[in-house]
């Protein structure tokens, strides 16, 4: 059986609990439980989090097992002088240290993510980066693998990370079985972006909403204005303006974004060739695509995929050591 030892702290994000279900309904896939899991804090005893909740946890001790995950918190949590030596010593005893969220900044603190790849909620990425610059830190990655350590975006991000760690250990199909019994879309690739263009957009009335929904259900469409307006219910030109007044930018502009939001997440899940996101994502063809996602990330997708196939491959060649 393997141990995983949750380490909380004052403040620490209630949400952050939610990823320990992941080896719950693990236990529940096999005929044995393949998880112990643990509550740990550095002194023991209960441990106040967001939100008021109060959790009861056992003290860290010496003793090794397989997995330590760091919680995360609301803000950038400040850990004690005695958390970080025993997470400086963590290395000898685990086989995997894992931190989500701001929980980055307890192992950064710790000196376990120098000469490291890392990422963490995108809020704090740049605090992350200039505090500690031995770190190698990705602020658009929803998780990472390095080695033995482990970082993942903020609130949710971490069920897609527990996902992967119960993929090294039992495998693709019972992890699989897993999100679908959360109800969770399965593990999305850890180079998957942390952000949404809709999100990001924020318009403020329902006729543009309706546009820009309608907008990503019709990729292959030319999406002219006077197609998103008749989706608005305005004129052309009333769409136009009250486009730029909501969004700060134009139909164009938007339009290209979410189409490259969409090709960048096609590229992630699937092996589809290049050619084909660009014609299935409304680019007319891939130097066209190429362009926008130059504009827009700074690089090419084929640089986008490899980041992903990257993060795939690390995470289905790590072994368990005995």
């Amino acid at each position: 059986m393997l141990r995983v030892d949750f380490v909380t702290h004052p403040g620490f994000n209630v949400l952050s609990l939610s990823m320990l279900t992941v080896f719950e309904f693990a236990n529940l896939a096999g005929e044995t439980p393949a998880y112990e899991v643990r509550l740990v804090s550095e002194g023991g005893g209960p441990v106040r989090g967001s939100m008021g909740v109060v959790v009861e946890t056992a003290a860290m001790d010496e003793s090794a097992c397989d997995t330590l995950i760091i919680a995360g918190a609301t803000g950038i949590a400040v850990p004690s002088p005695a958390l970080v030596g025993l997470l400086r010593r963590a290395p000898d005893r685990y086989r995997r240290v894992v931190a989500t969220c701001t929980g980055a900044f307890l192992l950064a603190e710790a000196g376990l993510l120098d000469g490291r790849r890392a990422t963490t909620h995108w809020l704090y990425a740049r605090e992350l980066a200039n505090r500690f610059p031995k770190i190698k830190v990705e602020d658009d990655r929803i998780f990472i693998g390095d080695g033995p350590v482990w970082t993942s975006a903020g609130a949710t991000a971490g069920i897609d990370l527990a996902l992967a760690l119960v993929e090294q250990d039992l495998g693709a199909e019972i992890s699989r079985t897993i999100a679908k019994q959360m109800v969770v879309y399965h593990r999305r690739a850890g180079g998957q972006s942390q952000f949404s263009e809709l999100l990001d957009l924020e318009p403020k009335s329902d006729r543009i909403q309706k546009a820009l929904t309608y907008a990503r259900r019709n990729l292959q469409t030319p999406l002219s204005v006077p197609q998103l307006a008749q989706a608005a219910n305005l004129s052309p030109r009333q769409f136009s303006r009250a486009f730029q007044a909501e969004t700060g930018q134009s139909p164009a502009k938007a339009v290209e974004r979410i189409r490259v939001e969409a090709a960048r997440l096609m590229m992630e899940q699937s092996r589809h060739p290049i050619e084909v996101v660009a014609r299935e994502t409304g680019f007319a063809d891939r130097d066209r695509m190429r362009r926008a996602f130059l504009r827009t990330f700074g690089q090419p997708p084929q640089a986008i995929r490899r980041a992903a196939t990257g993060d795939a491959i690390d995470i289905r060649s790590s072994t368990i050591e005995a």
